[in-house]
């Protein structure tokens, strides 16, 4: 097992951040957990690991914070807002941002962080509730060599793809480029199944002929169930990924990229939002097809072998 010279911090107790703290545990780790509302039940039995009331009791000595926050505004505020974490922690101490978070603004705050002592990584994650709770996550980071390999340990303990990708930035960028990925690929996935089943395709049969050609994805092979049975509890939702989408966006401009494809998405799961449907997981975005088809009438079948398509 792995040990820890001080107790680690984290900050956010979510459907991912939750079995992420876990694990650090697991792993040895003396962890003290915050989060908004209680957590019954989330220290594992036979670990070193406690709930406190406030970032700073949570921090209270800690010389590495992990923060697992929905945008950088909360890691602002439980970092330097009342009871913040940084006003407790031990000097120079390293916060690891690992929620999804805009790449140009990190860089802005570790800038306005400049000359307090602290320093700042950014290690976002991909691979889902599903490689959080199973310590299977990818982790993409960002930072100074040094305040990298004073995390890789703790961090060892909840991925199994460890990426040092560049200065401050690089791994958030790293994750918008992901979130394009996985966007554009549910989005593609839900116009293809409203397609195939409005021309009367049974959906797991087309969904068997998707997964086993070049079409296959790993986006397919997780949210298959979903995608099948037209349920979409979240796994990741589409307001945080329209978020994301919005981060991709500003790096783009702020770097002079053409994102056309990226673009569009971005307003077709703005417009899951818009209809009610933002908490619904993200490959519910085939929802959006499905409401535009609906507006164009509805042949009985396609006809394949019509000369005229």
């Amino acid at each position: 097992m792995t040990t820890q010279a001080s107790p680690i911090a984290f900050l956010g107790l979510g459907r991912m951040g939750l079995p992420m703290s876990q694990n650090l545990a697991r792993a040895g780790f003396a962890v003290r957990a915050w989060n908004r509302s209680a957590r019954r039940g989330a220290e594992p039995s036979g670990t070193d690991y406690s709930l406190l009331a406030t970032p700073a009791a949570a921090a209270n000595g800690a010389s590495v914070i992990i923060t697992m926050l929905p945008d950088l505004s909360e890691v602002r505020q439980v970092c330097t807002g009342p009871d913040s974490a940084l006003s407790t922690a031990a000097p120079g101490a390293i916060v690891v941002v690992m929620g999804t978070v805009s790449p140009v603004g990190i860089r802005q705050w570790a800038t306005e962080l400049d000359g307090s002592g602290f320093r700042v990584v950014d290690a976002p994650v991909s691979g889902g509730d599903v490689g959080a709770r199973d310590a299977k996550l990818s982790i993409m980071i960002g930072g100074a060599d040094p305040d990298v390999a004073a995390v890789l340990d703790p961090l060892h303990a909840m991925g199994s793809i460890i990426r040092h990708l560049g200065p401050l930035g690089a791994g958030q960028l790293a994750k918008a480029c992901n979130q394009i990925v996985v966007a554009t690929t549910l989005t593609a996935l839900g116009e293809a199944l409203t397609l195939g089943t409005r021309g009367g395709l049974d959906i797991d049969q087309l969904l068997d002929v998707l997964a086993g050609g070049l079409a296959g994805s790993r986006a397919l092979e997780v949210k298959r169930e979903l995608l099948s049975s037209h349920s979409f509890t979240p796994g990741g939702s589409a307001s945080f990924q329209h978020k994301d989408l919005g981060f991709a966006l500003e790096a783009a401009r702020e770097g002079s990229v053409a994102l056309p494809v990226t673009a569009v998405v971005d307003q077709l799961f703005g417009a899951m939002r818009w209809t009610g449907r933002g908490e619904d997981d993200h490959s519910g975005i085939l929802q959006i097809t499905e409401l535009l088809s609906e507006k164009a009438e509805t042949p009985p079948s396609i006809r394949m072998s019509d000369p005229g398509r």
